[in-house]
């Protein structure tokens, strides 16, 4: 147990040096220098670098499935479902350098095969299975093909990150990611599910500043 609660807390300090400074340019030595541990103890627990980017990489989408799948199940509606989901990645986006998965592809096979599946296989189905929901529930138009927008979808996230298209810069990561997914929402909504879609959003705005005004 001692071992796994270990494990757990170098994962979380890798990740959060990965998260704001990018994979490529932290070392070992930095990791365990973060983590105020040695090398040597960093090493008993994995193999290399492209095994402990492998394990943050795993780890941090484990952790999205579940928050994925607690919101999909306590949402009410497709609507609902979108614009939590919406709020999460904001949240998530919060601090991330543009190029963690340029590094993942380029640096870093393992790690890059994992996202890569997740992608394809977990985001994909989720995404045709609130499509999907929101046709039944008259919510989204029902003339879209959720098998082709679920690809569109998942695509135009990764394009987020590409720096040739949205230099760093002249863009910021959570403005591109937001209106790209804002235009995608805002394509499948039918009347109905528009005015939820703006109800929710102004719950949430409400929700947010009594929170904000809470912690002054």
């Amino acid at each position: 147990m001692e071992d796994l609660e270990t494990r757990h807390k170098l994962l979380k300090g890798a990740e959060e040096l990965f998260m704001r400074y990018g994979v490529r340019s932290i070392t070992m030595d930095e990791i365990a220098r973060h983590l105020s541990i040695s090398k040597k103890t960093l090493y008993q627990y994995f193999a290399d670098k492209d095994d402990i980017v492998a394990s943050v990489t795993e780890t941090h989408l484990n952790r999205e499935r579940e928050e994925y799948m607690a919101n999909t199940s306590s949402a009410r509606n497709a609507v609902e479902e979108l614009v939590n989901l919406s709020l999460c990645m904001k949240e998530n986006l919060k601090g991330m350098n543009p190029s963690l998965l340029f590094d993942l592809q380029k640096y870093h096979h393992k790690a890059w095969r994992i996202w890569t599946e997740f992608k394809n296989v977990f985001i994909r189905n989720s995404v045709i299975n609130n499509l999907k929901r929101g046709i039944e529930q008259g919510l989204y138009r029902d003339d879209i093909d959720p098998e082709i927008l679920a690809v569109v979808r998942i695509e135009s996230v990764q394009m987020g990150f590409d720096e040739r298209l949205f230099p760093r810069d002249r863009y910021n990561l959570t403005q591109v990611q937001t209106a790209i997914l804002e235009h995608f929402i805002h394509g499948l909504l039918t009347d109905k599910g528009r005015k939820l879609y703006q109800k929710y959003i102004k719950e949430k705005i409400k929700e947010t500043s009594y929170q904000n005004d809470l912690s002054i």
